[in-house]
């Protein structure tokens, strides 16, 4: 997602330097001195400064026709239990979160199992891609391999939204000039 935007940038300003940390933890941005983060907007502190990058996204369950080949599809999230779930590690929600459906008012968080636990989602869509399972995705990863048929999505009902991701600062911070313009090559403004 910050690729596209900055290789677009760079190019003009090549005074700019950057250096981008990927992981899944709830860093403390100001304690470990980095200027800006990236999360969902549900996680973001309120003394934060937060731009939108992206759009709101969509919560997505999907599996291989493989996978799916000979199997009974899950019809409503419960049934998951009978299905092998290849599960995101995510040590900021306690390890393995459940998988959260909504349908109407009706929200739903399901337990589910399997034999694969990654701590990053490639190698979630990989497995599913190879057949290991259902796998709980953002619909912008996998929509191209959806509309393909490398993968088929289950329990759309039940798929939830939230928010997008967003670049986040300190709102006691002075942006630089570099700053704004890294801001402002992010900053998502619609389609």
């Amino acid at each position: 997602m910050l690729w596209p935007a900055l290789r677009k940038v760079l190019p003009d300003y090549p005074d700019i330097n950057l250096e981008i940390t990927m992981d899944y933890a709830l860093t403390d941005i100001v304690a470990e001195r980095y200027d800006a983060g990236v999360r969902s907007g549900g996680l973001i502190a309120k003394d934060m400064i937060a731009v939108p990058i992206g759009p709101e996204m969509r919560g997505v369950t999907v599996a291989s026709p493989r996978y799916l080949g000979g199997r009974k599809r899950p019809e409503t999230p419960q049934d998951l239990t009978a299905h092998r779930c290849i599960k995101l590690h995510l040590p900021t929600y306690g390890g393995l979160p459940p998988w959260g459906y909504k349908k109407g008012a009706q929200e739903l968080r399901v337990r589910v199992e399997g034999q694969l636990v990654f701590n990053s989602i490639n190698p979630i869509l990989e497995a599913a891609l190879d057949g290991f399972g259902l796998a709980q995705l953002p619909d912008a990863l996998v929509q191209p391999l959806l509309d393909r048929g490398d993968l088929v999505e289950v329990l759309a009902d039940y798929s939830q939204r939230f928010p997008g991701y967003h670049l986040y600062y300190p709102s006691r911070r002075q942006p630089t000039a570099a700053f704004r313009v890294i801001v402002e090559a992010l900053r998502y403004r619609g389609t």
